[in-house]
Parts: C-alpha cells; structure tokens; sequence
C-alpha cells in the first residue's frame, strides 16, 4: 500500500549526531502508526521509537533524551534525529509502516549506521 526509502545513514563519531529520513509514498490514510526498528550482526531487531497517526511517541529506554521521531504535517517523511550517539547505537537502521485495521505492514530496505571514532 505504501512504500518507504530511508536515507540518512553514515559514518559517525561517538558524541556526534545524525538525522534519518523516511519518505513516504502511498496510501498514507491507510497507515496506523510509523516505526524506526535497527538490527546489529548477530542481534534481533529491535524497536527504536515508534509515532502513531496521531502523534504519540514511543522510545526504547536505550535511546530517550538522546533521539527524537517527529513527521511533516503531511506525513510525507519520518525522521529520526539522533544526538549524543554511541558505539552501540551502530546497526542497520528500518523505517517501518503499521496499516489500520490489523492489515500488515511494510519495510523500507534499511541504511547503516556506524558510530565510531
């Protein structure tokens, strides 16, 4: 119903920031709620933040005061600002799309993130 393209990621340093986009494209109105999930080698994936259609937030506990998921009005783009980044906040980065009425969901194909001095 939707499809999503991340972009954003790179090579950061520790104490650095970043800012991931998510664009949006699609039968929007059919969307619940937008997720960032990321995945390391080795590890399971795992949910970053999450804002539902009405503008909730939700954070891991291993990311609050440090990152922040916020829209356009339009819902067009998700982003996920992240400051104040560490080592372990290195993996492969989702942008997630949860559909009304319990019908699925979609993935964007990821972009990586490294954090490392």
């Amino acid at each position: 119903q939707v499809q999503l393209m991340e972009s954003g990621g790179g090579l950061v340093q520790p104490g650095g920031s970043l800012r991931l986009s998510c664009a949006v494209s699609g039968s929007i109105f059919s969307i619940a709620a937008m997720g960032w999930y990321r995945q390391a080698p080795g590890k399971q994936r795992e949910l970053v933040a999450t804002i539902t259609s009405g503008g909730i937030t939700n954070y891991a506990d291993s990311v609050k005061g440090r990152f922040t998921i916020s829209r356009t009005n339009a819902k067009t783009t998700v982003y996920l600002q992240m400051n104040s980044l560490k080592p372990e906040d290195t993996a492969a980065y989702y942008c997630n799309a949860v559909y009304r009425g319990g019908n699925g969901n979609t993935w964007g194909q990821g972009t990586q993130v490294t954090v490392s001095s």
